[in-house]
């Protein structure tokens, strides 16, 4: 259990990479985006700030030397430095830009209603953690690769060389944006205490994306409401009290649109695209950019959106500057994602290790299987009756409610109503109320299109035997983001926004008076804060008391058992040959644990396959405990793997035995006996 003192300097760590971070990423924010204020204001600069503590991660990392200590350092100077020397864009500093900011003011109902149903979205989601912290994360991707790579960033103090994990899906070339927070509080704290709250901070942060989507147009508590109601769909609720990372790339997606639509607000008349940096139209290209980078650098189906969106800004700049446009983009792009990307090419020649043949050419990828559920893909069963009635029908049933025809056409509808604006609807500016081409929000659409399509032909979206796509329901989360973005875009469009709108009104503010609002907004945060950290130091203990004490999350009675051993053990290295090991880590996450496999050409991760092999390998890994285990039971197999029998026959201390799992204590010399 953490002590008040070690607890309070782990509050001190997050509060001051927060802040150092923050204050960075706002002075970079009032240099690309001086127009900006308000939510979509704080939404850009904590982007930035999240992208900072991102790189500061990756560049310790990259040498093995992220510790708390350097990256405190290393984020406290980029912050100050940034905040101290980046130069002000005209506007700042007191004087007014040459463009008007706008404050539009929302009649107090639909503000009302709208903060209302945000805020049950919240409390269920909030709900729906708090089993967690009295469990721990049990979902089977945060057991499988989202906790173990968090945990092994935080003892290696590497994120460049691979982490092999159970040989499925080559999973260790995963891009692991997200990762980087749950480590970044492992560092803190010294245990995984934060872990199941962030997702809650990124759902608040997707429900603030919403707003400003819909402010532009004077709609923002009904994409409010609308995006609250998209992103509590049953489908995304194993985000709550997990490190899956779905929840952390809709944050970013939802925030490049966002972003794109408030830098672009202004009148055609208005915009004059000035060639140089640190103005809204040339900083908004980099911003956009860097957020379709970090949403790429978190999940691979986000790769195709964030394409879009690079390539889009390209579309809708001025003559001239198209060039230019997505040069900017594309280069934030890979600042924000490229990082997973380049070490992946480095270690397998292929940045995409999971294509092989690109036409007739030949790429070099890992030479194996790609292990798990049997690939396929929703595209390939459209035209299958059967699917569609055992399967397709009940998966979007239970995966998005009862109502679900209705909102996938309200999605649908908006997505579809905003892509239309390319053939030249004119909207009225809330500024000028002169008209203008909305190209923009154009693109928002075909961005929520682009990420449809990606789960329509995703590999995983109808994974499972042929004609049983048993993984489907759970693919549903990968068609989330583009319901999210189009339920949010729908009241944008040109007729409903007029009648939505009504009673709505805009003013023009010319000057950056400190309102008093806003110092009681800042004396109610500071409360806030206070009260949180009070709360938490009871919450903790809490967690780590009762966290895998009993456990029963998977099917393997055994492994359950094994997990619920492990929690007492510290500062061993533990061999297993589990698919879900993030509970092996222990309390205080000290163990150090890995599937035994044998490395292969191209990042290549492949299981043992004889006793001689398996034997080599804890041989070589100097283990003190194996976790020999299958996943689950299987009707018709022995109760235990052969390699139970190897280990014990080897001289190996039986601590634990329950089918399908056997813990061993290994001797210090292994005999050669139990390969005979």
């Amino acid at each position: 259990m953490l002590g008040s003192g070690r607890y309070l300097l782990g509050v001190l760590e997050v509060l001051l990479l927060g802040g150092f971070a923050w204050l960075g990423g706002d002075a970079v924010r009032r240099r690309l985006l001086p127009r900006f204020e308000g939510a979509p204001a704080y939404l850009a600069s904590a982007v930035v700030a999240l992208a900072l503590l991102i790189w500061g991660a990756e560049l310790l990392g990259s040498f093995g030397l992220w510790e708390p200590v350097p990256y405190l350092v290393l984020v406290g100077a980029a912050g100050l430095g940034l905040w101290r020397f980046l130069p002000r864009s005209e506007g700042e500093g007191g004087h007014p830009h040459p463009t008007s900011q706008v404050r539009v003011r929302m009649t107090p109902l639909p503000a009302a209603i709208a903060f209302v149903v945000a805020g049950i979205a919240v409390a269920l989601f909030a709900w729906e953690a708090k089993s967690k912290l009295s469990t721990g994360m049990t979902g089977f991707d945060s057991t499988w690769y989202h906790g173990p790579f968090a945990a092994g960033f935080y003892q290696s103090g590497d994120t460049w060389n691979l982490l092999f994990i159970a040989p499925q899906f080559l999973a260790w070339f995963y891009p692991a944006n997200g990762e980087i927070f749950h480590a970044a509080g492992m560092l803190a704290f010294g245990r995984d205490v934060l872990s199941p709250l962030l997702n809650i901070g990124w759902f608040v942060g997707c429900l603030v994306a919403c707003w400003c989507i819909g402010r532009p147009y004077r709609v923002a508590p009904w994409s409010l409401a609308l995006g609250a109601i998209a992103l509590s769909v049953p489908a995304l609720a194993d985000q709550a009290g997990e490190a899956r990372n779905d929840i952390v790339g809709i944050f970013f997606l939802l925030s490049a649109v966002a972003i794109a639509l408030n830098a672009w607000e202004g009148s055609a008349a208005e915009r004059t695209y000035p060639r140089i940096p640190g103005t809204t139209a040339f900083g908004s290209y980099l911003v956009v950019g860097l957020c379709a980078g970090l949403a790429a650098g978190t999940k691979l189906n986000f790769l195709l959106p964030a394409a879009v969106l690079v390539f889009g800004v390209g579309l809708i700049a001025p003559r001239g500057l198209k060039g230019r446009a997505v040069g900017a983009a594309a280069l934030a792009a890979l600042a924000g994602g490229g990082y997973w990307y380049l070490r992946n090419l480095a270690h397998s020649g292929n940045p995409l290790p999971w294509i092989r043949h690109l036409g007739p050419i030949d790429l070099p990828a890992p030479q194996q299987a790609l292990g798990g559920r049997e690939a396929h893909s929703v595209l390939g069963y459209l035209s299958d009756g059967s699917v569609w009635s055992d399967w397709f029908l009940p998966g979007l049933h239970d995966g998005l409610w009862l109502l679900w025809p209705l909102l996938l056409a309200a999605a649908l509808a908006g997505l579809i109503l905003a892509v239309v604006q390319f053939r030249g609807s004119f909207v009225r500016d809330i500024r000028t109320k002169e008209p203008r081409n909305d190209l923009t929000l154009a693109l928002a659409g075909a961005v929520g299109l682009a990420t449809a399509l990606a789960w329509l032909v995703a590999p995983t979206s109808a994974s499972g035997p042929d004609g049983m796509p048993r993984g489907f329901e759970s693919g549903l989360r990968y068609l989330a983001p583009a319901l999210v973005l189009g339920l949010a875009l729908l009241p944008t469009a040109p007729r409903l926004r007029v009648w939505l709108s009504f009673g709505a009104d805009s003013a023009t503010k010319l000057n950056h008076t400190p309102r008093r609002g806003g110092q009681w907004a800042i004396a109610g945060g500071a409360a806030a804060l206070l009260l949180a950290i009070a709360v938490g130091y009871p919450v903790q203990r809490h967690y780590l008391e009762g966290r895998y004490e009993d456990p029963s999350f998977t099917s393997a009675p055994g492994l359950n058992a094994a997990f619920a051993w492990a929690r007492e053990v510290s500062d061993a290295r533990i061999a297993t040959t589990s698919t879900r090991q993030y509970p092996l880590f222990g309390t205080d996450l000290s163990n150090h644990v890995q599937y035994l496999g044998i490395e292969q050409p191209h990042g290549g991760f492949e299981a043992p396959t004889t006793c001689e092999q398996y034997l080599q390998l804890l041989k070589e890994g100097d283990y003190d405990y194996a976790v020999a285990t299958r996943d689950r039971l299987e009707p018709g197999k022995p109760p235990y793997p052969p390699a139970a029998k190897w280990i014990e026959r080897m001289g190996g201390k039986l601590i634990l035995k329950q089918p399908p799992t056997a813990v061993l204590q290994l001797p210090t010399n292994l005999g050669p006996s139990g390969c005979s």
